[in-house]
């Protein structure tokens, strides 16, 4: 019953909510994606083979609401990352502007090269929730772009961002906002569940402060590059919690990658 109470209360206010959604969109400010490469290497003073990372997600991916990559999560987790790990990495970020995690599967997944990467970015949940996908479709979705991830890049591990929790977001009204709110925490649960199943997934929730203006982009929606700068540090903080002290990236031979327990 809880897995569906977005729908539920979604049902009984279902014409405010369109009304809701109809002017919110037409009167959304649109942010191109970022510009420049979106791939490079952070940390390039630091001793050591580089680790790869693969960045794959919707318009944060894409960099929406920063004008360059390297200002993006990609970019900016790469940055956290070699930071603390005292090592290269190699990153790419493969992203697109209002992508659910099916048009991922379709649009996306096909342009990566099958090779190894130690470490991959998963990025998704509020086009999801914008379309108010069923938890079971969205599990399903997303164990599918997991077993291709794991079969093209063969990843020591993958992070299964959180879906932002949108019902702290000042720019959408209420009860819009409430809903959504709602429907992005019940696609978070089910991301839990997935990589609570999964030997290589680490779930890393979305603990950021989206009403302090600072971390938002001008549209009031993305992150700026300091809510990049905020998220990366969470991610790089979680990945580098998980490695055993004895394998600490700088200890590793320079053959190694980024190992996991």
């Amino acid at each position: 019953m809880r897995r569906f109470l977005p729908e539920l209360v979604a049902l009984a206010i279902l014409p405010c909510l369109i009304a809701q959604g109809r002017r919110t969109r037409r009167l959304a400010l649109r942010l191109p994606e970022a510009s420049g490469p979106a791939e490079g290497i952070a940390g390039a003073g630091h001793a050591g083979a580089p680790l790869s990372m693969l960045a794959i997600g919707e318009s944060t991916v894409a960099g929406v609401g920063v004008d360059h990559h390297e200002e993006a999560i990609g970019g900016q987790f790469a940055a956290a990352l070699a930071g603390r790990a005292k090592r290269p990495v190699r990153w790419q970020a493969c992203g697109r502007n209002g992508a659910t995690v099916a048009d991922a599967l379709d649009q996306l997944l096909p342009g990566i090269p099958e090779r190894h990467v130690d470490l991959v970015l998963v990025a998704f949940g509020v086009n999801d929730t914008t379309s108010f996908h069923s938890t079971a479709r969205w599990e399903r979705d997303i164990a599918v772009l997991l077993a291709e991830l794991t079969r093209r890049c063969t990843p020591h591990r993958i992070l299964l961002s959180g879906v932002p929790p949108m019902s702290a977001l000042p720019v959408l009204p209420q009860p819009l906002r409430y809903v959504m709110g709602l429907k992005a925490s019940s696609l978070d649960a089910s991301l839990r569940r997935v990589a609570a199943a999964s030997d290589i997934a680490l779930h890393v929730p979305l603990a950021l402060d989206v009403r302090n203006p600072a971390l938002l982009a001008c549209d009031g929606y993305h992150p700026s590059a300091a809510g990049y700068c905020a998220w990366a540090e969470l991610l790089a903080e979680a990945c580098m919690a998980r490695l055993p002290a004895s394998d600490a990236p700088r200890n590793l031979p320079s053959s190694q990658g980024l190992p996991v327990r």
